[in-house]
């Protein structure tokens, strides 16, 4: 057994233990030490990741396991990472570890709530760990199904309209994502839907590639808010209870990234050249889009949200011009924007839970009042809007000098209309700042309010420190993405070369 089945059994055994849990401290207990393992292993296998890859190791994937699952159709349990996967489960344990105590105090059912939290978690850590097809849909089904209850039955606002909006949608995407599988598999003509060798072969013809990839590459964008199928996204994180929101933004939204990068555009390459501008017009518009419309909401979360829809569609922007150093930017993008959104979201639970509102305009001088959530803010901010030093900087900078390494005018131009995001999105962020911050308090009640307790600020303590950490030494991240994005990358353009002779 491979040591990545620890990232579904640790979670398996989780559920167990919330099921036979009796009441809310056992619960905890069995959250904390979960979660726990999950990120010490997680590190763990950074570390050996890291030693193989600098005693010269070259495999494509490492820590590999494969046995049959169901024969007749060739379904194979097969996991493997590369540095892609490895950063994405670093980043889903430390928002898994961080959402245990940014809910350690919710109400009602915390035991169910945990279940269905822990479900999730689940199928993420399945999904990136993956590197067969059927496997990786199946657990891609098992991160979206919890959804539907967690923001249905603990969610907030018109929570069952936007649970409802959410999995119908997102149901839509899987639709397009069996489909766009099942037409791989049986046009490859391949024994196995084992990805690398799916990718090897490379005997799809381009006109049944053009069919396909839409398909996929919709499938997956649907998950990460691709316009216009982008509308569940900004209600789904408004009616969300915090962890759910930190870990559907910081997390769940990156399945559509990393799909549409490791599936759609791996396996149908010559399709991905030739359809690419396609889906760049509409990633830039949802990067710019995302931005604008975050500019006029009054509620914090529906600001977020929208900033949420801009920075991950700047991660497909960037996938779509097929650079390697754009490419390195979107995964780094996609780590970074989930551990910002998830201080953020965080926070701005924090701040609801004691105001009972999120509306900026009925909110005013919370900085007198509480000190530590309100500078935890600021530095979210400050992150957001790309200030150097910390992780939004280092992402962005990567994904535009990579993008402009296109030198024609559609490529560059699609760049110049992306980066005036990051103008749109400094507006916004030092407004909300100003209006909920400083000046008056706009309610004599909020001066009877309470700061941050431990086991949140413990939460936001280590998302500043993993924000902050990455934009002060990003190399060693962007080099293990980089070794890993560059022979896709490769492998892209050298069948398109290929194909075009």
């Amino acid at each position: 057994m491979s040591i990545l089945t620890l990232f579904v059994v640790i979670p398996v055994l989780m559920l167990l233990a919330l099921w036979l849990a009796r009441n809310v401290n056992q619960v905890r207990t069995v959250m904390v030490v979960g979660s726990s393992a999950l990120l010490l292993l997680s590190f763990w296998l950074v570390m050996a990741y890291l030693q193989l890859r600098n005693g010269g190791n070259t495999d494509a994937m490492l820590f590999t396991y494969s046995t049959s699952w169901f024969a007749p159709l060739n379904i194979e349990y097969n996991v493997g990472v590369d540095g892609i996967s490895v950063v994405m489960i670093l980043l889903t344990s430390i928002i898994v570890f961080t959402g245990t105590f940014a809910s350690w105090r919710l109400k009602p059912m915390t035991k169910e709530y945990f279940l269905w939290f822990t479900l999730l978690s689940t199928g993420v850590y399945g999904f990136f760990i993956s590197i067969d097809l059927f496997t990786m849909f199946m657990f891609y089904e098992v991160a979206l199904i919890p959804m539907y209850l967690l923001i249905g039955v603990w969610g907030s606002g018109d929570k069952e309209y936007a649970a409802m909006k959410l999995t119908l949608m997102l149901m839509g995407g899987s639709a397009l994502l069996i489909i766009g599988i099942l037409g791989i598999y049986y046009f490859s003509g391949a024994t196995t839907m084992n990805i690398l060798e799916i990718a090897h072969m490379h005997n799809i013809p381009v006109e049944v590639q053009k069919v396909f990839f839409p398909m996929l590459f919709i499938g997956f964008g649907v998950l990460g808010a691709l316009f216009p199928f982008h509308t569940w996204s900004p209600d789904g994180h408004a009616s969300a209870p915090t962890a759910v929101s930190m870990l559907h933004a910081g997390v769940l939204m990156k399945l559509g990234g990393y799909g549409c990068f490791r599936v759609a555009m791996f396996l149908l390459p010559d399709a991905a050249k030739e359809l690419s501008w396609i889906f760049l017009i509409l990633t830039t518009i949802s990067v710019v889009y995302g931005a604008l419309s975050a500019c006029v909401q009054t509620d914090l979360k529906y600001i977020n949200a929208y900033s949420s829809v801009s920075h991950c569609g700047l991660v497909l922007f960037a996938l779509l011009m097929i650079t390697q150093t754009a490419s390195t930017g979107a995964v780094l993008q996609m780590l970074s924007h989930g551990l910002m959104t998830a201080l953020f979201f965080a926070l701005i639970g924090m701040i609801y839970g004691r105001t009972h509102t999120r509306d900026i305009r009925k909110l005013g001088g919370l900085m007198k009042v509480m000190p530590f959530l309100s500078v935890g803010y600021v530095i979210a901010g400050l992150a957001n809007l790309g200030l150097p030093g910390f992780s939004g900087f280092v992402a962005e900078m990567t994904i535009f000098v990579g993008s402009f390494e296109n030198n024609d005018a559609f490529h560059r131009t699609a760049t110049i209309l992306a980066c005036t995001a990051i103008v749109i999105t400094a507006v916004y962020i030092l407004r909300v700042v100003g209006k909920i911050l400083y000046g008056k308090v706009e309610d004599p009640h909020y001066l009877e309010l309470t700061d941050a307790t431990w086991d949140e600020r413990f939460s936001v303590i280590c998302l500043i420190l993993c924000v902050a950490g990455l934009g002060m030494a990003p190399l060693w991240v962007g080099n293990v993405i980089s070794d890993s994005v560059g022979p896709i990358i490769d492998h892209i353009n050298s069948i398109s070369v290929v194909a075009s002779l």
